[in-house]
């Protein structure tokens, strides 16, 4: 009686057993049916990163979607693996301390499978088996979601490439102090070319020949500009120095032309009286 008990027990839990290692493989099924697996690759991109192994440990790249964020960490074959993507838009990132990659938007679809192949539909085809379409865009920051770049080719096992932009740079180099500097400098520059006129105009005044410096010195003369500077510093007066044009200009000299001739007559009356 006792034996028979115990095979019945032990009947019942191998049933249970089986039945829950079951129900476990059909879970698995069920969800490796509803979702996809995806696999980021860092391909070497000089002179940028000419080796992705040189990659820091801490890299590691995000799958980003409404109410849903998946993360994985950078393997030894420089990739990122995703193993249960299931259909929706994301966002993908590669966040690295020492490298920028380009943002990628990934559309993953489930499709349906017809008995000629991949991309039948169930409905024209009979009972069909379901599959994957994964399409990979570059996409911009700040714009909308809908403004898509240039599509990415995607490999067979959802492998996709992303692109290095470049190096991060956290420090700004200290700019060095040079003499040729000071003399790019265009003010700098325009004061050399005075003292260089200032200072070598009467050296070469002073080397000229006799009659080309007199001639020299009579255009000079000549010249209205030199005659109103001369009278400005008290050489050489000329009528143009006690010219007021204020004065010209509201009207005053000819009042001053009439107080002039009427003083004088009234001067020449007073004499013959």
């Amino acid at each position: 009686m006792r034996l028979r008990s115990t095979l019945l027990t032990s009947a019942l839990a191998f049933l249970s057993l089986a039945g829950s290692t079951a129900a476990a493989a059909d879970a698995h099924h069920h969800q490796q049916t509803q979702t996809t697996t995806l696999t980021l690759r860092v391909p070497p991109a000089p002179p940028a990163l000419p080796n992705p192994h040189l990659l820091p440990a801490s890299t590691r790249a995000t799958l980003t979607t409404l109410g849903r964020a998946l993360a994985a960490p950078l393997s030894a074959a420089n990739t990122f693996v995703f193993p249960n993507v299931s259909a929706g838009s994301y966002l993908a990132d590669v966040h690295c301390a020492t490298h920028a990659f380009a943002p990628l938007r990934v559309d993953v679809v489930r499709v349906a499978a017809g008995p000629g192949g991949a991309g039948g539909d169930e409905e024209e085809g009979g009972a069909g088996e379901e599959g994957w379409s994964v399409r990979v865009w570059e996409t911009f920051r700040g714009n909308d979601w809908g403004n898509k770049g240039e599509e990415v080719p995607v490999l067979r096992g959802g492998v996709v490439d992303v692109r290095v932009q470049g190096v991060k740079g956290y420090f700004m180099e200290r700019s060095s102090f040079s003499v040729l500097s000071i003399f790019k400098n265009p003010i700098i520059l325009l004061s050399l070319v005075s003292m260089a006129l200032f200072f070598g105009m009467p050296k070469l005044v002073e080397n000229m020949d006799p009659e080309m410096r007199a001639e020299w010195e009579a255009r000079q003369k000549e010249n209205p500009m030199n005659a109103l500077m001369g009278a400005a510093s008290g050489q050489n007066a000329s009528p143009m120095g006690n010219f007021d044009m204020a004065a010209y200009l509201a009207g005053s000299s000819s009042n001053k032309a009439d107080e002039g001739n009427g003083s004088k007559g009234k001067a020449e009356s007073k004499k013959k009286r």
